[in-house]
């Protein structure tokens, strides 16, 4: 997920035990330790962001996406052949 050139950088001050295991992990993937915990950031963030189970929304957001629950399905039958489908792992 590239969003374009890296021009930003991220500072951060460790013990030395902990740089250790960072650079040996680094090494152990073959990657700088740059990118190793860049990638481990990274991935870290969306597990973060993906648990979120509350949401603020404003009151037109909010409208917006009661009117999104309530509106009728475009594809109705669509929807039911998918629902009765075996799922692939219980095969």
């Amino acid at each position: 997920m590239s969003t374009g050139p890296a021009n930003e950088t991220i500072n951060i001050r460790v013990p030395a035990a902990r740089k250790s295991l960072i650079d040996r992990a680094a090494e152990a993937v073959n990657e700088t330790r740059s990118s190793f915990m860049l990638e481990a950031s990274i991935e870290r963030a969306h597990a973060v962001l993906a648990d979120r189970t509350r949401f603020t929304l404003s009151e037109k957001q909010m409208a917006r996406f009661l009117g999104a629950l309530e509106a009728p399905l475009p594809h109705p039958s669509a929807l039911m052949r998918l629902l009765n489908r075996r799922a692939p792992w219980s095969k």
